[in-house]
């Protein structure tokens, strides 16, 4: 990664940006308010933001639950995509997951999503089972998939 991008625990004062970045990755975008419950309530949250010159382009947050974690979203605003940006994030959340006691990592995906589930196969994750109807917006299927660290 270039010297003008850097990963590090997403603040709350970061979730502008975030909100940016999740309205322009998600057709049902998360709000405020559920970034700033994850980031002060949720004690197995963990955010990180990717940051270029000071300005959150991207963000993954995972859920630490003793030795599962799961990968609760992921994205990278469309200016910066193509990258690799997003693979880079994705091992990072998935090492902090490891040093947080985790042995295994999931997390779904629209079964439509080929270009996350070609990232996702090769950082390792395998098919696990679908869950039907999983995204409230259009009703697609999810597809869950794994690794073991």
């Amino acid at each position: 990664m270039g010297e003008n991008y850097k990963i590090r625990y997403m603040l709350l004062e970061d979730i502008d940006d975030v909100l940016k970045v999740e309205q322009n990755s998600f057709a049902t975008p998360w709000s405020r308010t559920a970034f700033v419950n994850e980031l002060v309530s949720n004690k197995f949250a963990h955010y990180l933001v990717l940051v270029r010159n000071e300005k959150t382009i991207g963000y993954c947050g995972v859920w630490v639950i003793v030795d599962e974690a799961h990968i609760t979203n992921i994205a990278i605003h469309s200016d910066f995509r193509g990258l690799k940006l997003g693979e880079q994030l994705l091992v990072h959340a998935i090492e902090l997951s490891r040093t947080l006691g985790a042995t295994k990592v999931t997390l779904e995906v629209r079964v439509s999503n080929h270009v996350a589930q070609r990232l996702y196969a090769k950082l390792g994750f395998q098919p696990g089972g679908i869950r039907k109807n999983y995204y409230t917006d259009n009703q697609e299927d999810a597809l869950v998939m794994w690794v073991v660290l």
